[in-house]
């Protein structure tokens, strides 16, 4: 119950039991085309380039900006927590020219703040994360495409945390690249990063394709852009493989397809509407059942996450003794914290398969009982009572 990774659902772990397939087996190649179709509605989004790039959440950021950005690029980050500092650190890797726009941790960046920083710094791409678990915050990005498009610059949002829990909208947001992780609301492992590409995005992306001489014939022609910086994050090169052109890349990582798919059916079969409201009451119900035990929550209540809370470690306790007694007597882990927040707050999610109203009170109830053992005292039961009306709404 942290922020990332949770309990795999069910059907996610049966499904990556199947037996394995070529990579270029009818089969396999349609079980891609499904994946693709299922990942549309997810990012909201009528992209044909819809697919998965393997590897951690982290293989599909770093794919989208070594793949759009070129050394000297000017690029803007926003900045409000250790996952835009993460854009900024690979940013630094392949050579951009990095601005930020930034927030104290615990809060968002404004859209005002956001113009002004585009206009003074004319970025070629402007790179945000959507929910960083890091402060639990959730950046608004109503507006941001069109800011981008009116400065000429492309745009990336990095939805790891939020995707199949909140709404991702990349076509009404006017985005360019969103990528996401299985491992957190989608209720799948960690191993696998749905991407969506707009059509300007993979215009500038085939600008820099470079056909590895092992696999090219003679009527192929490159890109006229530079190389992208890397083999294996080239989206050129992974676009090939999942368009027709079956172009052989790397060899696919068929478990992990099978994952992603089944990931995809169980949000779909629940309905996005069905499944967002279910992680907004699984977040009302653990931030009423924390404040009703006299705990504080950390951050701007006005952009929280649905999906993970911070809360503020009660002064006088050992949050780590804390979250070890919670692991070791009822099997429940939640999260502690980074940076300038480590060791004052622990994150505390519900997200995907663990979004649910009995898992959210047995994790309440444990904390309250970890607690009391550590001295610190309050009201029993009353954070049973305030979460269970909480999630009714």
């Amino acid at each position: 119950m942290g922020p990332g990774p949770i309990n795999a659902h069910p059907r996610v772990l049966r499904a990556m039991s199947a037996d394995l397939l070529g990579q270029f087996d009818p089969e396999m190649t349609a079980y891609m085309n499904q994946v693709m179709a299922l990942y549309r509605p997810i990012f909201g989004t009528a992209n044909p380039w819809t697919f998965l790039v393997d590897g951690t959440a982290r293989a599909g950021i770093e794919a989208a900006l070594v793949s759009l950005v070129s050394p000297g690029d000017r690029v803007l980050v926003v900045n409000f927590g250790r996952f835009g500092l993460l854009l900024t650190e690979i940013l630094l890797r392949i050579g951009a020219m990095i601005a930020t726009v930034d927030a104290p941790w615990g809060e968002v960046v404004s859209m005002d703040a956001i113009t002004a920083a585009i206009e003074r710094t004319s970025p070629s791409l402007v790179a945000c994360v959507h929910g960083d678990t890091s402060t639990t915050m959730t950046q608004p990005l109503e507006g941001i495409g069109a800011l981008c498009r009116a400065a000429g610059a492309l745009s990336y949002v990095d939805a790891t945390a939020t995707i199949g829990g909140m709404e991702i909208a990349a076509d009404r947001w006017d985005v360019d690249i969103v990528t996401g992780g299985l491992q957190k609301c989608l209720g799948g492992p960690s191993g696998s990063a749905p991407i969506t590409v707009s059509a300007l995005a993979a215009e500038r992306i085939f600008a820099r394709r470079h056909v590895e001489q092992g696999i090219r014939t003679a009527h192929m022609a490159d890109g006229v852009g530079p190389r992208i910086g890397s083999n294996y994050f080239d989206l050129a090169m992974i676009m090939d493989y999942w368009s027709d052109k079956r172009l052989n890349h790397h060899t696919e990582a068929t478990t992990m397809l099978y994952a992603a798919r089944e990931c995809a059916r169980t949000v779909l079969e629940e309905g996005l509407g069905a499944r967002y409201a279910r992680h907004a009451a699984a977040g009302r119900a653990m931030a009423a059942g924390l404040q009703a035990m006299g705990l504080s929550l950390f951050g701007d209540d006005r952009h929280r996450m649905t999906n993970v809370a911070g809360v503020y470690i009660p002064d006088g306790v050992d949050g780590e003794r804390v979250r070890t007694a919670m692991r070791g007597q009822f099997q429940i882990e939640i999260g502690t914290a980074f940076g300038p927040l480590q060791g004052r707050i622990w994150r505390i999610g519900a997200m995907g398969y663990n979004a649910m109203l009995h898992k959210v009170l047995l994790t309440l109830g444990a904390l309250e009982a970890c607690l009391a053992a550590e001295g610190f005292a309050l009201p029993g039961g009353v954070a049973i009572r305030a979460a269970t009306q909480a999630w009714e709404g």
